[in-house]
């Protein structure tokens, strides 16, 4: 197995999934480029908007090769219980994460590929050059699942290519969520879909799909998304990478 570029970026308090909180709970760094140039994907979406509500899937963002890479990458940062600077009720998080910084060329690739289906504007906030460089990454094992919520909306993330550390972006603020699913039923994952919800009724129920992302408005405000991820059921654990997508904002530091 190769050995990537590796270290900690920083330290947040963490949270653990039934109450408590971890201090010093770090955030990684990998700086390896960990996606090449690719013309070949076709990348194809679907749109799952309804009402005031905005969701959509982009399929075909990574390969199959990239998925097992981006695994095996965070397998070897190793997970753990404690979510740093994420803070969430008692029983609503139920699995393990790590929280890490892809490098500039890393975060450049996936926006590449990613950016001519994104919106170029929500609510007059035009679309930023790239995606926060934070890839909080979750890992669910049998019986494990997230809980109805919403995604609050965050400032963006970069690792600087001098220090090592995690700068925060000056401006900007995230409108949407990203989940990038690196593995799905074909890969022997049961359970685990992503529920959109209307109030208390099922919109849409995604299936993960290796190498596909799903993407919907979050934050604090009524076009926010109530989602949530299903219990899984197989022995083979389910991997998602949440990604924020980042626009344009007058006063970046609210909330």
């Amino acid at each position: 197995m190769k050995a990537y570029s590796t270290g900690i970026a920083a330290y947040d308090l963490g949270s653990l999934p039934e109450g408590g909180r971890v201090l010093d709970t770090p955030i990684y760094y990998v700086d390896d480029k960990l996606l090449e140039p690719i013309s070949n994907l076709h990348p194809r979406v679907v749109d799952l908007s309804w009402g005031h509500y905005q969701a959509f899937i982009i399929e075909n963002v990574l390969t199959e090769a990239e998925c097992n890479m981006l695994i095996d990458v965070t397998e070897q940062l190793g997970f753990g219980a404690a979510a740093p600077g994420i803070n969430t009720p008692s029983g609503m998080r139920m699995n393990q994460t790590v929280h890490w910084l892809a490098n500039d060329a890393t975060a450049a690739e996936l926006f590449r590929r990613i950016a001519p289906h994104l919106p170029e504007e929500i609510d007059g906030c035009r679309l930023m050059s790239g995606v926060s460089q934070r890839f909080n990454t979750y890992r669910y094992l049998r019986g494990e699942q997230f809980k109805p919520h919403v995604d609050g909306d965050w400032p963006g993330f970069r690792l600087n290519p001098e220090t090592k550390q995690m700068d925060v972006w000056d401006e900007g603020r995230s409108q949407l969520s990203m989940l990038l699913y690196l593995n799905g039923p074909e890969e022997g994952i049961e359970g685990g879909n992503t529920l959109l919800f209307d109030g208390r009724s099922v919109m849409h129920a995604v299936t993960p799909k290796r190498g596909s992302a799903l993407f919907f408005r979050h934050g604090l405000h009524n076009a926010s998304v109530l989602h949530a991820g299903e219990v899984v059921t197989s022995e083979i654990p389910k991997y998602v990478i949440r990604i924020n997508i980042m626009y344009e904002a007058e006063h970046p530091n609210f909330g």
